[in-house]
């Protein structure tokens, strides 16, 4: 006997109950889900690559359409597809981030909105290759790190790197705004390289006090990359991640912020990074950073 398809626990756990297809093969769909297994890139704690499967399993639990307690339905006409997971090497970065840009390049061809699952925020830099051909691109981050160090550990490509490679080989990223800073651990010349580039640094503290401002930083319209480090949350909220700052994002505050982005602006796709889900047994963090996905979603393509 089969397995009931409504059950969040039965069945083969692809993102959303969506169809499962190649990043190469013949599909087209309004969404398409990308996971990239990878946490080799990591200065500390280890499971990120893990996060793909457990938000998958996570999104069983909320599959589209969602009505809501205002009578509206959301997400009914969106079509979805599961493009499964970049196949990469155990420990060969460099053609890891090959596979991860080809990769993208594909799903993004076939798709109005894509969404990355990461894996560590290394994988950032790569997927923000296959968007070279995009005009006038800029990056809206949500983070508790601002990731823009230039060599770590005589490392250049880590996941305190990746908008700093981007920023060096992307001509056409013209800014990147970086929201929710915070913690102990500041690189100066990071911040000096950041800044003298013309990025914007936002500290959490200044969130709620400056939201409206910070909404209308960037002109109205323009085409954004959301790059969202879970970590941006307040571990008292989120605590299965690797490098856990206090005092972050509530759920509520994080998406606001998120939808008073999508809708100023062209979102362009979604990432979601360093979730560690063994480092959380009470399974909430990929539970809330699933919803938080769907959630975007709802309002990426808000009538």
């Amino acid at each position: 006997m089969s397995q009931p398809a409504h059950l969040p626990y039965g069945g083969i756990p692809t993102f959303a109950r969506a169809p499962m297809v190649q990043p190469d093969g013949d599909w087209r769909a309004d969404v398409a889900v990308l996971g990239i297994p990878f946490d080799i890139a990591l200065g500390f704690r280890p499971g990120a690559r893990f996060a793909p499967r457990a938000l998958r399993e996570a999104s069983l639990r909320s599959v589209p359409p969602f009505t809501g307690l205002d009578g509206v339905t959301h997400l009914k006409d969106v079509t979805f597809t599961d493009a499964g997971d970049v196949v990469l090497p155990s420990l060969e970065p460099e053609l890891a981030r090959e596979r991860i840009a080809a990769a993208a390049r594909q799903v993004r061809s076939r798709c109005r909105f894509p969404v990355f699952l990461g894996g560590d925020h290394s994988v950032t830099h790569p997927l923000l290759l296959a968007f070279h051909d995009q005009p006038d691109l800029h990056v809206i981050q949500l983070d508790a790190h601002l990731d823009f160090t230039d060599t770590r550990n005589d490392t250049r490509y880590s996941n305190s790197s990746p908008f700093r490679r981007a920023a060096e080989e992307l001509p056409n990223l013209v800014h990147v705004t970086t929201i929710g800073l915070r913690g102990l651990r500041h690189d100066p010349e990071a911040v000096a390289a950041a800044r003298a580039r013309g990025h914007t640094l936002v500290p959490m503290t200044d969130v709620e006090a400056r939201f409206t401002e910070i909404v209308e930083a960037l002109p109205a319209g323009r085409p954004v990359y959301l790059s969202v480090d879970v970590d941006a949350l307040d571990p008292a909220v989120l605590p299965g991640t690797s490098s856990p700052e206090p005092d972050g994002f509530s759920y509520a505050l994080a998406l606001r912020l998120i939808a008073a982005l999508a809708r100023r602006h062209q979102l362009l796709a979604l990432d979601v990074v360093e979730l560690a889900p063994g480092l959380d047994s009470s399974g909430r963090s990929e539970l809330f950073a699933a919803r938080l996905i769907m959630e975007t979603l709802c309002e990426v393509f808000h009538d």
